[in-house]
């Protein structure tokens, strides 16, 4: 872990690119599930962790991940219109739920306002068997080191 405090990986900014709207003028829906996922990625790498230590697939993977993450439930809500060039801080306000899951809430604002939200809830499971198993250790320490200081907790 690079020795930041959790302020430092739990918030990113994003600019809104004309191509992430649709025919009203407004960002589709699901830009904003695109985007939770990608402030986790970065979340992650901030903290210090490497892609390939988590995600299969990665081109530096030699082997992939022995656990497996896939998205169980998400969802997405939207509270004032998103647009073109729209200025946005990203929170993420992660939440272990047992041994084998965790959700990470992402808060989108605009000008200090909230505009939209999204969860996305992992569960664990053990890549060749396909059956439940506990988090691995880097993403169960991101998630204690989240929670630890400055961390979003009542976001």
């Amino acid at each position: 872990m690079l020795n930041k405090t959790p302020t430092s990986w739990l918030y990113v900014k994003r600019i809104v690119r004309f191509g992430e709207t649709d025919a009203a003028g407004v960002v589709h829906f699901h830009h904003l599930l695109r985007w939770a996922h990608e402030a986790w990625e970065e979340s992650l790498e901030l903290y210090g962790l490497d892609a390939s230590n988590v995600f299969p697939g990665c081109k530096n993977n030699r082997v992939d991940p022995e656990i497996s993450l896939p998205i169980v439930h998400c969802q997405a809500s939207f509270r004032i219109p998103i647009k073109t060039g729209d200025h946005l801080k990203i929170k993420l306000a992660p939440e272990k739920l047992d041994l084998g899951s965790f959700q990470v809430k992402t808060i989108f604002e605009r000008d200090d306002a909230e505009c939209a939200q999204c969860l996305i809830r992992h569960l664990s499971i053990d890549t060749k068997t396909r059956h439940r198993s506990s988090l691995p250790e880097d993403i169960d320490l991101w998630l204690e080191a989240s929670m630890i200081n400055n961390g979003p907790s009542a976001v």
